[in-house]
């Protein structure tokens, strides 16, 4: 029979348990003394879930095996050689998690860059990212959707939708993943259709800001079990949890709607295609940041600098800051729009001899429109002008994938393929400026209209030699070629510089680059339970130019590639009768030329320039666990120590002293983090089950800016969080109540020194206590 039967094809909207929370996904059962199936491979590596599913299988009432598709096939999480962490969609619907924000809590390796719009998010993995807004620079982490890869990071911090799982992998991959995989890749996979028809509607509502989350869907077969689709929508409404005194109003919340459709057409047992097409409209009301302090601390002195202009702005607005505030006076309502969106389509076809060749073509476009209040007061003095933003932004990517996988078993396995990334930015930024001079105000304004165009070619291929059943080499390389485009102009009304706006400035250049990244090491298994191995990656980001709304001619030279060198070494186990799941990695990476912004002042107000600013490096240990005592508890966690640091930092010409940082810890990168996870079942009458769940994470002081200051930096901090939920698995319904941040712990989710004074934090939606319920039926 071919790999490619329709017997593989499973249910997605079936009954649904509480879930754990852990950075290993461990699959529990809803309504019997058995884990629940482990998770399936994804359609486009359908040629490879038989061969997953040949894996030893745990004995009753063990953990199961989880699937995986790290290296784009369906392979054993236990002996697949790369740190991932796992976390299903079920996770995230009963956890109350809807982007990578969200998910960033909950595992160790992974960190998360909060700001006003989606444009100014990134991700990061073992303290690595990309700090960033301008079109022209890569993110070092990459983000894939089912097998599409996205090029900018604020297509990636959307709300999910009909997620199966997330997988994070640590350190380089961009012998398998796509162009810009340097520091590691959020793989996400979505649910497939079923050829049994269900369906499933869920509504949630919860306190603390009277959110509201609806979400539904259908699956089964449309044309027999040839053509089978699916089809999901989300609506979701926060009030927010920011005050805005100014004029009575509440931020920090958003309106979001979205659907998401697939179509799995299976005409022989040797073709598979797969279409996905999904679209997002989101609006956020998130503010430019919220007072923290009036005053600012310098590094390294120490030396704090009042504000007493600012101080007495926010007083005669009625804003106390603080650590714990949560009210700002804005005369504009800062908020963001994004239509997000796309469609694939993904061939898979067996060949014969077990050799598949799968082909992936993708288009995506997003669009960004916000307004910004800049200053981030309501009041217009001689000393704080008023400065609003309003910018668009308008992306497409056209990409194709082509690989062929070779079948496993023989002593050389294989895959290799071609791939080929078009993308192009468009984006328009206006700031208005109005300063009161003596008793004149002056009103002047700057536009900028800028964009680039980018296209990545590539050729690679991963291989492993099997020298025998239970040891094998790992072997991979992938050449690429970057050529990067921009044009810029920039028209101000004033002739000479004014606050937050340069001069009219023109420009526009082109780069190219030739480069590499590869992948070797060794894997034994020591047993069936123990699994070992060691590797060694480089990664490579491609060259870059720092294109943004204030762009200036010591901003024409393009920045030159970021490249690492990663070492890995791992340990996977099982024991007592496959109750302990024991994962261990330790990892070194060093990174040289590394892009990243460093704050400068233009006429009073805060802009960044993008500059190679050296060498760092992350290097520590990453533990997972899951433990089954007896069948119905479970108890799992993750702990992660990360020392990313800064090793020799370029300054750029004429910046000050202060930017000397060697030595300091990188942006976005707790030393330690950890979670941890119980999960009880209580078997009631007939298929009543109450599911208890309850985690705790924690995290060590985080420093949110590169340039070292003292008052950006979050004090160490743990969230508890607590559920119960009843439930019925024959009738497919559950109830579920969610208690988030229990012991009442505020802590910001990003701290920056103010645009033009003080210190504001970012309020995440689980800065205070809230509680709400939750209501599902499958049918």
């Amino acid at each position: 029979m071919s790999v490619f039967t329709r017997s593989h094809t499973r249910s997605v909207f079936g009954p649904r348990a509480s879930m754990g929370l852990s950075a290993l996904y461990l699959c529990l059962a809803a309504g019997g003394a058995h884990p629940a199936k482990a998770l399936a491979a994804d359609a486009t590596d359908a040629a490879d879930v038989a061969a997953a599913s040949d894996q030893p299988q745990s004995a009753q009432g063990g953990l199961e095996e989880i699937t995986v598709t790290a290296r784009r096939r369906a392979e054993s999480l236990q002996t697949v050689p790369v740190a991932v962490s796992v976390m299903s969609g079920a996770q995230l619907a009963t956890e109350n998690l809807n982007n990578i924000q969200d998910i960033s809590a909950e595992m160790p390796s992974l960190d998360f860059r909060n700001g006003a719009s989606n444009k100014d998010r990134d991700v990061f993995i073992r303290g690595i990212g990309t700090v960033t807004t301008s079109p022209g620079v890569e993110p070092s982490v990459s983000t894939v959707v089912d097998g599409v890869v996205y090029d900018r990071p604020g297509q990636a911090t959307a709300e999910l939708l009909d997620v199966d799982r997330i997988e994070v992998l640590g350190g380089p991959q961009g012998t398998l993943f796509g162009k810009n995989a340097s520091a590691g890749v959020v793989n996400i996979v979505t649910t497939d259709p079923t050829a049994d028809t269900h369906g499933y509607a869920d509504g949630s509502w919860y306190g603390g800001g009277n959110e509201i989350r609806f979400k539904g869907g259908v699956s089964g077969a449309l044309i027999g079990n040839e053509l089978l689709g699916s089809v999901s929508a989300v609506y979701s409404h926060y009030d927010g949890n920011v005050d805005n005194l100014f004029n009575g109003t509440t931020l920090n919340g958003y309106e979001r709607y979205g659907a998401h459709t697939k179509l799995i057409f299976v005409p022989n047992d040797d073709v598979r295609v797969t279409f996905n097409a999904d679209w997002m409209h989101e609006w956020d009301t998130v503010p430019t940041g919220v007072p923290l302090s009036s005053s600012q601390v310098a590094y390294p002195t120490n030396v704090v600098t009042p504000n007493p202009g600012f101080a007495a702005a926010l007083a005669a607005a009625g804003v106390v800051p603080s650590p714990t505030n949560s009210n700002v006076s804005q005369d504009v309502n800062s908020n963001v729009r994004d239509e997000n969106g796309g469609a694939s389509v993904t061939a898979d076809w067996n060949v014969g001899g077990g050799y598949t060749l799968t082909s992936i073509t993708a288009y995506r476009k997003w669009q960004n429109d916000q307004d910004q209040d800049y200053d981030q007061i309501s009041q217009r003095t001689a000393a704080f002008p008023d400065v609003e933003d309003h910018g668009y932004l308008s992306f497409y990517q056209i990409s194709e994938e082509a690989r062929i996988a070779s079948p496993k078993g023989p002593f050389i396995d294989y895959q290799a393929g071609i791939y080929y990334l078009h993308a192009v930015d468009t984006e328009l930024y206006q700031r208005n400026v109005s300063q009161l001079v003596t008793t004149t105000i002056v009103n002047n304004f700057g536009v900028s209209n800028y964009g680039t165009t980018g296209d990545n070619y590539s050729i690679f291929g991963e291989a492993n030699l099997n020298f025998t059943d239970s040891f094998r080499a790992i072997l991979g390389v992938r050449g690429i070629h970057d050529s990067l485009d921009y044009d810029f102009q920039r028209v101000s009304t004033s002739p000479v510089a004014v606050p937050a706006i340069a001069t009219s400035f023109t420009s526009a250049g082109s780069t190219s680059d030739n480069g590499y990244a590869d992948r070797v090491g060794l894997q034994y298994d020591f047993s069936r339970d123990l699994h070992g191995y060691v590797t060694y990656s480089r990664g490579y980001t491609g060259p870059a130019y720092n294109v943004f709304f204030n762009m200036a001619a010591s901003a024409q030279l393009a920045l030159k590639p970021e490249t690492s060198n990663a070492y890995e070494v791992g340990f996977k186990s099982r024991m007592l009768n496959d109750r302990l799941q024991l994962n261990l990695a330790a990892f070194l990476t060093d990174f040289d030329n590394y892009q990243a912004n460093f704050e400068d002042v233009l006429n009073g107000a805060l802009v960044t320039r993008l500059i190679n600013a050296g060498t760092v490096s992350t290097r520590g240990v990453e533990a997972d666990f899951a433990y089954r005592p007896i069948d119905d508890f479970t108890l799992t966690g993750a702990g992660a120590y990360t020392k990313a640091r800064v090793d020799e930092f370029n300054c750029p010409p004429d910046a000050a002293a202060s930017c000397n940082i060697n030595g300091q810890p990188l942006p976005f990168a707790p030393d330690w983090k950890f979670n941890v996870d119980g999960n009880y079942v209580i078997r009631m009458t007939g298929s009543l089950n109450l599911v208890v769940d309850s985690d705790y994470h924690w995290q060590s002081k985080e420093q949110f800016q590169l340039t070292e200051t003292p008052d950006t930096i979050q004090a160490a901090y743990g969230i508890w969080d607590g559920s119960v939920a009843l439930t019925n698995d024959k009738a497919g319904w559950r109830v579920s109540a969610l208690v988030k941040n229990i012991t009442d712990k505020s802590y910001s989710s990003y701290l920056a020194h103010g645009d033009f004074a003080g210190v504001m934090r970012w309020v995440p939606r689980d800065a205070s206590r809230y509680a709400g319920i939750d209501l599902h039926k499958s049918f």
